[in-house]
């Protein structure tokens, strides 16, 4: 029973991706960009249902402004994608991912390339460009997964965009529990898993809870990027505390 959901609902996830691919070549480039917006907002709570993952949110989505994770599944970004559509930052070789590059070059996505201080300068350029042109942007300071048992420490680097755009940081906490609200590690996308294999432990699950919390905004006057965050990781390991409240169902 179960291989045969998590059969039925990757056929689901196909569809859906290749009505998405046709949508990005076809429909975005004569939108605006509120309406692609609003397109990738509808196709990310989609795409969610379908993996049998039910999404509640704490908070109340911010405006424009630099967003930052946790990060313990590729499903994070399309969780905050539902809630809030924004420009991810992302590692330059998800570009050459069949299919998935070719998405995140299309949908606005922000790659940076590893291990050298004039591509991070570059990023965190681009970063301040687009939150100046009035989009979110949003990244996983952590620069890796966990479990989600705990936060790993920020690399601050980029959290500079922000302060040099003048616009404020919007904290998130992300947790995945199972029906029990016990905390699940079926979305986790760690160590040597490839991204089937974490896809398939997702659709074979019955039922995946994701909470995403967004936490007050943290201003940014009068802050070092170092300071900044230090801050929006403690912030964002307090909510993620055995006592965080679940919300109604989206």
């Amino acid at each position: 029973m179960t291989q045969v959901r998590a059969a039925f609902r990757l056929a689901r996830t196909a569809l859906h991706v290749l009505g998405g691919a046709l949508t990005v070549a076809l429909v975005f480039p004569v939108c605006r960009d509120a309406n692609r917006q609003r397109l990738k907002q509808r196709w990310s709570a989609h795409l969610v249902r379908i993996l049998g993952v039910e999404l509640r949110c704490s908070g109340v989505p911010s405006g424009i402004g630099l967003i930052v994770a946790n990060h313990i599944s590729f499903l994070d970004i399309y969780l905050i994608n539902a809630i809030m559509p924004a420009s991810f930052v992302s590692k330059d070789e998800v570009r050459k991912w069949p299919l998935i590059g070719w998405f995140a070059a299309n949908t606005n996505t922000i790659f940076m390339a590893r291990g050298s201080r004039s591509a991070a300068q570059r990023t965190r350029e681009t970063c301040a460009a687009h939150l100046r042109q009035g989009k979110c942007v949003a990244l996983f300071p952590e620069g890796t997964t966990s479990t989600g048992d705990t936060v790993l420490p920020f690399h601050s680097a980029l959290l500079q965009a922000a302060i040099d755009a003048n616009v404020a940081v919007i904290p998130v906490a992300i947790r995945y529990t199972d029906a029990k609200e016990d905390r699940s590690y079926t979305t986790a996308y760690v160590g040597d898993m490839n991204l089937m294999q974490c896809l398939w432990n997702i659709a074979c699950s019955p039922l995946i809870m994701a909470l995403i919390e967004i936490l007050p905004t943290l201003p940014t006057n009068g802050l070092d990027r170092r300071h900044l965050s230090s801050h929006a990781h403690r912030v964002i390991q307090h909510h993620l505390g055995p006592s965080m409240a679940w919300p109604k169902p989206l």
